[in-house]
Formats: structure tokens, sequence, C-alpha cells
């Protein structure tokens, strides 16, 4: 069996590579964890130009249909880079979870806006007992007419200051 990476996996990981220490030095990472927003929006567009923020999602959706690997090539440069921005919460966390879980409608709408780099998201799962499982969940959402309000805390959740959705894990019957 060969684990090697493909010819175009290795292209991407030299081009994430390259872009990486061109654009995100760690002078920039320094002076990022001080700053409100956490990223320079200028690096996640370009990021976004350059088919990042829709790498996982299949082009029905606005995505490259990259594989999970490729996804994992990329994240692993990133990384290295240190970057600073909202990348692993809004794609992977946010973006699969939709990919996974949402509707048609759903994917159609938010997916295409994460891979053009329009949209932050980002994924509210753990609570003050830090297990994971599903049983532990407490948070509760009651409907309320067309929407549902949330009852319960949720902690560590990543880019929630810049986040245009919030996706959050609650309980809607016992």
């Amino acid at each position: 069996m060969n684990f090697d990476l493909t010819e175009e996996q290795e292209m991407l990981r030299k081009m994430a590579k390259d872009f990486l220490a061109n654009e995100c030095p760690k002078k920039l990472v320094r002076e990022m964890e001080v700053d409100e927003k956490g990223h320079p929006p200028e690096l996640w567009r370009k990021m976004a130009e350059l088919g990042w923020t829709g790498l996982p999602f299949p082009e029905q959706f606005g995505g490259g249909g990259g594989s999970f690997l490729d996804l994992s090539v990329l994240l692993e440069e990133m990384g290295r880079a240190c970057l600073p921005g909202p990348f692993f919460s809004t794609v992977v966390l946010g973006g699969l979870t939709i990919l996974d879980l949402g509707s048609e409608e759903q994917k159609k709408s938010l997916l295409s806006q994460v891979a053009q780099g329009k949209l932050v998201l980002t994924l509210a799962l753990t609570e003050p007992s830090g297990s994971y499982g599903a049983s532990s969940i407490e948070c509760r959402a009651r409907a309320n007419g067309d929407n549902f309000v949330l009852e319960g805390t949720k902690l560590f959740v990543p880019d929630a200051g810049v986040a245009d959705y919030i996706i959050c894990v609650a309980r809607t019957t016992d």
C-alpha cells in the first residue's frame, strides 16, 4: 500500500508552505494575538481566492471537491505557520458539520459563502462537564415561534467573537 501524497497533494503542500511563509510571518502572528479580530481579513480573502476555504466541499456547493487528506495537507502547513484566523472553526468545525448534517438549502447557501470567504462559522459544543458524549449535552433549545431560545452554557467556542453564525449543539427534547 502506498501512503505517499499524490502529486497534486504535494503541489498543494508546497504552495501552502510558500504562501504562508510569505503572507503569514511570525511578526503577523504576534500582532494578531492582540488584535480584536484575531486575523487579518486580507489574508482570509487571499486564502478564499486560492480555493482553500472551499477545498473540502463538493463543487455543487461552490467548493473544490477535495478530499479529507487534501484538507489535512493544508491544515498541517497552517499549523506550521501558526496561521491566525478562523479557518479551522469555519471550514472544519462549521462547514463540515453543515455538509454532514445540514439541509440542502443550508448547504447551498452557507457552504458557497464559506467557499467564497464571505462567512465565518464556528461550533459551540463543549459544556462545563467537559464531556463530548451526546448524553452529556445539557444545553436546551426551546421552540419559540419560528426560532429557538437557547438555555445553557457553552465553553471554548473558537472564533465566536468574529463568527457570522455559531452552530450550537443543544437538546430539543429529553
